[in-house]
Protein backbone atom coordinates (compact mmCIF):
# COMPACT_ATOMS: atom_id res chain seq x y z
CA UNK A 1 0.00 0.00 0.00
CA UNK A 2 1.36 3.42 -0.96
CA UNK A 3 1.98 6.12 1.64
CA UNK A 4 -0.83 8.17 0.10
CA UNK A 5 -3.33 5.32 0.41
CA UNK A 6 -2.21 4.84 4.01
CA UNK A 7 -3.04 8.47 4.76
CA UNK A 8 -6.41 8.21 3.00
CA UNK A 9 -7.39 5.08 4.89
CA UNK A 10 -6.12 6.18 8.28
CA UNK A 11 -7.64 9.65 8.24
CA UNK A 12 -10.64 9.64 10.56
CA UNK A 13 -12.95 12.32 11.89
CA UNK A 14 -11.76 12.60 15.48
CA UNK A 15 -14.64 13.06 17.92
CA UNK A 16 -12.41 13.29 20.99
CA UNK A 17 -8.94 14.75 21.39
CA UNK A 18 -6.24 14.41 24.02
CA UNK A 19 -6.27 17.66 25.97
CA UNK A 20 -3.32 20.03 26.41
CA UNK A 21 -1.24 19.04 23.39
CA UNK A 22 0.26 21.96 21.51
CA UNK A 23 0.72 21.92 17.75
CA UNK A 24 4.10 23.45 16.86
CA UNK A 25 3.90 26.45 14.57
CA UNK A 26 6.35 24.71 12.21
CA UNK A 27 3.72 22.01 11.59
CA UNK A 28 1.22 24.63 10.44
CA UNK A 29 3.85 26.37 8.33
CA UNK A 30 4.69 23.09 6.56
CA UNK A 31 1.04 22.17 6.03
CA UNK A 32 0.10 25.57 4.64
CA UNK A 33 3.15 25.57 2.39
CA UNK A 34 2.00 22.31 0.82
CA UNK A 35 -1.62 23.52 0.79
CA UNK A 36 -0.74 26.15 -1.78
CA UNK A 37 -1.03 23.29 -4.31
CA UNK A 38 -4.77 22.92 -3.59
CA UNK A 39 -7.01 23.19 -6.66
CA UNK A 40 -9.35 26.12 -7.17
CA UNK A 41 -11.46 27.42 -10.04
CA UNK A 42 -9.34 29.58 -12.35
CA UNK A 43 -6.59 29.34 -9.71
CA UNK A 44 -8.38 32.09 -7.76
CA UNK A 45 -7.51 30.47 -4.40
CA UNK A 46 -10.75 31.36 -2.65
CA UNK A 47 -9.91 29.68 0.69
CA UNK A 48 -8.72 31.55 3.78
CA UNK A 49 -7.72 29.98 7.10
CA UNK A 50 -8.03 31.27 10.66
CA UNK A 51 -6.03 29.16 13.12
CA UNK A 52 -7.36 29.63 16.64
CA UNK A 53 -5.07 28.47 19.46
CA UNK A 54 -5.64 31.26 21.97
CA UNK A 55 -7.67 29.85 24.89
CA UNK A 56 -9.91 32.88 25.32
CA UNK A 57 -10.76 33.08 21.63
CA UNK A 58 -11.25 29.33 21.40
CA UNK A 59 -13.72 29.49 24.30
CA UNK A 60 -15.81 31.89 22.23
CA UNK A 61 -15.44 29.65 19.17
CA UNK A 62 -16.53 26.65 21.23
CA UNK A 63 -19.61 28.53 22.39
CA UNK A 64 -20.41 29.39 18.75
CA UNK A 65 -20.08 25.65 18.03
CA UNK A 66 -22.79 24.96 20.61
CA UNK A 67 -20.21 23.84 23.20
CA UNK A 68 -19.19 20.71 21.33
CA UNK A 69 -16.55 18.97 23.42
CA UNK A 70 -14.13 18.36 20.54
CA UNK A 71 -13.91 22.11 19.94
CA UNK A 72 -13.14 22.67 23.61
CA UNK A 73 -10.27 20.18 23.93
CA UNK A 74 -8.74 20.22 20.45
CA UNK A 75 -5.23 21.65 20.13
CA UNK A 76 -6.44 24.14 17.54
CA UNK A 77 -9.64 25.13 15.83
CA UNK A 78 -9.35 26.20 12.22
CA UNK A 79 -12.04 28.24 10.52
CA UNK A 80 -12.01 27.91 6.74
CA UNK A 81 -13.73 30.63 4.76
CA UNK A 82 -14.34 31.15 1.07
CA UNK A 83 -13.92 34.54 -0.57
CA UNK A 84 -16.86 35.57 -2.74
CA UNK A 85 -14.70 38.31 -4.24
CA UNK A 86 -11.72 36.11 -5.12
CA UNK A 87 -12.32 36.84 -8.80
CA UNK A 88 -11.36 40.46 -8.20
CA UNK A 89 -7.78 39.32 -7.63
CA UNK A 90 -7.50 37.62 -11.03
CA UNK A 91 -5.21 40.25 -12.52
CA UNK A 92 -2.67 39.89 -9.69
CA UNK A 93 -2.75 36.11 -10.00
CA UNK A 94 -2.34 35.99 -13.78
CA UNK A 95 0.18 38.81 -13.95
CA UNK A 96 2.90 36.32 -13.08
CA UNK A 97 2.03 34.20 -16.10
CA UNK A 98 2.20 37.32 -18.23
CA UNK A 99 5.64 38.24 -16.87
CA UNK A 100 6.89 34.71 -17.57
CA UNK A 101 5.66 34.92 -21.16
CA UNK A 102 3.00 32.23 -20.69
CA UNK A 103 0.27 34.74 -21.51
CA UNK A 104 0.68 37.70 -23.82
CA UNK A 105 -1.04 40.99 -22.94
CA UNK A 106 -4.17 40.24 -24.97
CA UNK A 107 -4.51 36.77 -23.43
CA UNK A 108 -4.05 38.25 -19.96
CA UNK A 109 -6.74 40.88 -20.53
CA UNK A 110 -9.10 38.33 -22.09
CA UNK A 111 -8.68 35.92 -19.18
CA UNK A 112 -9.29 38.58 -16.54
CA UNK A 113 -12.31 39.94 -18.43
CA UNK A 114 -13.79 36.45 -18.87
CA UNK A 115 -13.45 35.68 -15.16
CA UNK A 116 -15.00 39.03 -14.21
CA UNK A 117 -17.91 38.53 -16.61
CA UNK A 118 -18.54 35.01 -15.28
CA UNK A 119 -18.51 35.84 -11.57
CA UNK A 120 -20.44 39.06 -11.91
CA UNK A 121 -22.77 37.84 -14.63
CA UNK A 122 -23.84 34.69 -12.81
CA UNK A 123 -24.67 36.63 -9.69
CA UNK A 124 -24.43 36.55 -5.91
CA UNK A 125 -25.63 32.94 -5.50
CA UNK A 126 -22.92 31.70 -7.85
CA UNK A 127 -20.20 33.67 -6.04
CA UNK A 128 -21.39 32.27 -2.71
CA UNK A 129 -21.46 28.70 -4.02
CA UNK A 130 -18.04 29.12 -5.61
CA UNK A 131 -16.64 30.35 -2.29
CA UNK A 132 -18.00 27.29 -0.50
CA UNK A 133 -16.97 24.82 -3.24
CA UNK A 134 -13.41 26.01 -3.45
CA UNK A 135 -12.91 26.42 0.29
CA UNK A 136 -14.16 22.84 0.72
CA UNK A 137 -11.69 21.51 -1.86
CA UNK A 138 -8.87 23.22 0.00
CA UNK A 139 -10.11 22.04 3.41
CA UNK A 140 -10.09 18.38 2.32
CA UNK A 141 -6.46 18.66 1.30
CA UNK A 142 -5.70 20.41 4.59
CA UNK A 143 -7.08 17.43 6.52
CA UNK A 144 -5.09 14.94 4.46
CA UNK A 145 -1.93 16.99 4.98
CA UNK A 146 -2.60 17.18 8.71
CA UNK A 147 -2.81 13.39 8.81
CA UNK A 148 0.41 13.12 6.80
CA UNK A 149 2.10 15.23 9.47
CA UNK A 150 0.73 13.04 12.25
CA UNK A 151 -2.29 15.08 13.39
CA UNK A 152 -5.98 14.23 13.50
CA UNK A 153 -8.85 16.44 12.43
CA UNK A 154 -12.61 16.64 12.39
CA UNK A 155 -14.60 18.76 9.92
CA UNK A 156 -17.57 20.50 11.53
CA UNK A 157 -20.55 22.37 10.09
CA UNK A 158 -22.60 22.72 13.28
CA UNK A 159 -21.76 26.26 14.32
CA UNK A 160 -23.32 29.71 14.32
CA UNK A 161 -21.92 31.46 11.26
CA UNK A 162 -22.79 34.94 12.47
CA UNK A 163 -21.10 34.40 15.83
CA UNK A 164 -17.99 33.13 14.07
CA UNK A 165 -18.09 36.13 11.75
CA UNK A 166 -18.26 38.47 14.75
CA UNK A 167 -15.56 36.70 16.80
CA UNK A 168 -13.06 36.75 13.94
CA UNK A 169 -14.20 40.09 12.48
CA UNK A 170 -14.69 38.46 9.10
CA UNK A 171 -15.39 40.75 6.16
CA UNK A 172 -18.74 40.38 4.44
CA UNK A 173 -17.21 38.80 1.35
CA UNK A 174 -15.90 35.79 3.31
CA UNK A 175 -18.25 32.83 3.85
CA UNK A 176 -17.55 30.72 6.98
CA UNK A 177 -17.51 27.32 5.28
CA UNK A 178 -16.03 24.79 7.65
CA UNK A 179 -14.69 24.47 11.17
CA UNK A 180 -11.85 21.97 11.55
CA UNK A 181 -10.77 20.81 14.98
CA UNK A 182 -7.22 19.48 15.10
CA UNK A 183 -5.06 17.62 17.60
CA UNK A 184 -4.17 14.10 18.69
CA UNK A 185 -7.18 11.79 18.72
CA UNK A 186 -7.89 10.07 22.02
CA UNK A 187 -7.36 6.38 21.10
CA UNK A 188 -10.14 5.33 23.49
CA UNK A 189 -12.62 7.09 21.20
CA UNK A 190 -11.53 5.21 18.09
CA UNK A 191 -14.43 3.17 16.79
CA UNK A 192 -15.01 0.95 13.78
CA UNK A 193 -15.60 3.15 10.76
CA UNK A 194 -19.29 3.65 10.03
CA UNK A 195 -20.96 1.79 7.19
CA UNK A 196 -20.09 3.05 3.73
CA UNK A 197 -22.25 2.77 0.63
CA UNK A 198 -21.28 0.22 -1.97
CA UNK A 199 -19.72 1.98 -4.94
CA UNK A 200 -22.65 0.92 -7.13
CA UNK A 201 -24.89 3.14 -4.98
CA UNK A 202 -23.05 6.35 -5.78
CA UNK A 203 -21.24 5.70 -9.07
CA UNK A 204 -22.85 5.55 -12.48
CA UNK A 205 -20.82 4.94 -15.63
CA UNK A 206 -22.44 6.47 -18.70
Amino acid sequence: MSEFMKVVRERRSANKFIDNIEIPKKVFEDIFHELTAAPSAFNLQHAKYYVVQDEETNAKITKAAYNQYKAKVSSATIIVTGDKNAYQNALNIYEGSHMLGILDENELNDMVAMIKDLYEGWGEDFRHDEAVRNASLSAMLFMLLAKEYGWDTCPMIYFDQEQIREILSLPENEVPTLMITMGKMDPTSNKIRGARKATAEFVKFI
